[in-house]
């Protein structure tokens, strides 16, 4: 039985209960706090309304009951991460419960269920250093006070892989949203996992907690090693007992760190400083209907109103500017230019931001571009290997195609005479290709070709240059035009 406690950060310009900046990433240390971070005498929390309403659209986009009241709680631990000592959270009224998630298992769909989706904050970032030759821990309380949504999820996970694929559908619902970056390696996307093993037909075992990973890597091997170990402990006659675990990911093995709390160790009681929150029925209702296409939504009419194969559809979806610069494009070209815009992105584009280190939503190349690009493809203005040239110089200069093709003097050749007179050079410059395609039986027209669309520099129009070749060889049956 395996569990997820996923922590997502709101993306907000502030914290979730203060005004100092949330975007706290590669700034100084402790550059981004205030005396409400620090819990100092006489500050107090005001709700930042924006983290509500993302906290309310992933509540609602993960199929949750939202609750008509809620209100926010201290959740007291002695931690050093937070300064006051106590965290607010939310405990018996969380803002969404009983949701679930849609994904597929080994082919087959399942539904892994929601506990609970709760606001709180973010605690600052410990840090263990050699200063002076000293071994200390430093605190910075940057991270201290952004917007978290923790979601719980039911221990309806069965696997490890399948604890991936949880997560891994968790983040895409959450950053098609926009309510979340899904940068894991910054920490705005963490899990923690819980892991209990037992016998078929038994009660179920003891939970161990994992905390503290932030790649689908990592969930899917710290759930495999925890499972194995826990089986091993259990055959080999030893007990376990209910702890958190660190995961180590060099040695690949979880570590102990501490006993379990329970929630009667928090010491749970509400928030004095906060009000209760009511949310209005009709409001909530009319966020719904805001709410985008998910990833998966994508897929499914990727495959079945525009014909892409699942791979296709799986690839487009993966990446939210994708899948928008996708959906425009085809909105441009027309339902039947939804293939080629798709091996356009799937294929070159796709190549490019990996050679060039950019991410979808930095690129230059938009729905028009793409749009173009494939128009001028099928008027037979440009050859595929020119339009490959031509998407490469839009990515990089975010021209137009048809203002790149004209400046490099890229158009398909297509006069007769002038196409006659390179297929003949070519020919006379390869007597044994000339000579085997005609009795071997055209086995040489494909290389034949090539070298024309070379000495044409790809403008070429390879149609004709196959009537032509075909021209010379065949129906005079000379090898030596």
């Amino acid at each position: 039985m395996i569990g997820l406690e996923v922590h997502a950060q709101l993306l907000t310009e502030s914290k979730m209960f203060c005004g100092c900046s949330a975007r706290y990433a590669g700034a100084p240390p402790n550059s981004h706090v205030c005396p409400v971070d620090l819990g100092l005498p006489g500050s107090l929390p005001v709700i930042n309304g924006h983290a509500l309403e993302s906290a309310l659209m992933a509540a609602l986009a993960l199929n949750c009951e939202i609750a008509e009241v809620t209100r926010f709680d201290r959740k007291n631990y002695p931690y050093p991460d937070i300064p006051k000592g106590y965290q607010i959270s939310q405990y018996d009224t969380p803002l969404g419960r009983d949701g679930f998630v849609e994904l597929e298992s080994d082919g087959r769909p399942r539904r892994i269920g929601i506990i609970r989706a709760h606001v709180e904050e973010d605690t600052g970032k410990t840090i263990h250093a050699s200063v002076g030759g000293r071994e200390v821990s430093l605190v910075d309380y940057n991270r201290s006070g952004v917007p978290l949504l923790e979601i719980v999820s039911e221990p309806d996970i069965t696997t490890a892989e399948e604890a991936r694929s949880y997560f891994s559908t968790l983040r895409e619902i959450l950053v098609y949203l926009g309510v979340n970056s899904g940068d894991m390696q910054e920490g705005a996307l963490r899990a923690d996992v819980n892991v209990s093993v037992s016998k078929p037909g038994e009660p179920p075992g003891v939970k161990v907690e994992i905390k503290n990973l932030n790649s689908f890597r990592a969930v899917e091997r710290a759930v495999r090693f925890e499972i194995d170990r826990q089986i091993a402990t259990i055959e080999g006659g030893g007990g376990l007992s209910q702890e958190t675990r660190g995961w180590d990911d060099e040695r690949e093995v979880t570590i102990a760190q501490r006993g379990k709390e329970f929630a009667e160790d928090y010491r749970y009681f509400p928030e004095p400083d906060l009000p209760p929150l009511t949310f209005d029925r009709n409001r909530i209702d009319a966020m719904r209907t805001r709410l985008p296409e998910t990833a998966g939504a994508k897929r499914s009419r990727y495959v079945s109103e525009l014909g892409l194969s699942r791979y296709d559809a799986e690839v487009l979806a993966r990446d939210k500017a994708v899948a928008a610069l996708f959906d425009a494009t085809v909105v441009i070209a027309g339902p039947g230019m939804a293939k080629p815009a798709a091996n356009w992105l799937t294929g070159e584009f796709a190549r490019l931001l990996g050679e060039r280190g950019i991410e979808p939503a930095g690129s230059l190349i938009t729905p028009a571009i793409l749009g173009e690009l494939l128009g001028l493809l099928a008027d037979g203005t440009i050859t595929t290997p020119v339009a490959k040239a031509v998407f490469e110089d839009a990515f990089a200069s975010g021209d137009s195609p048809l203002a790149i093709v004209d400046r490099r003097g890229l158009r398909q050749v297509s006069n007769r005479s002038e196409l006659e007179a390179i297929v003949r050079a070519v020919l006379e410059a390869n007597p044994a290709l000339a000579s085997d395609y005609v009795t071997k039986d055209r086995k040489t027209e494909g290389p034949l070709v090539g070298r024309v669309m070379a000495a044409s520099g790809g403008k070429a129009n390879p149609e004709q240059v196959k009537q032509i070749i075909a021209g010379l060889l065949i129906e005079t049956g000379d090898a030596q035009p």
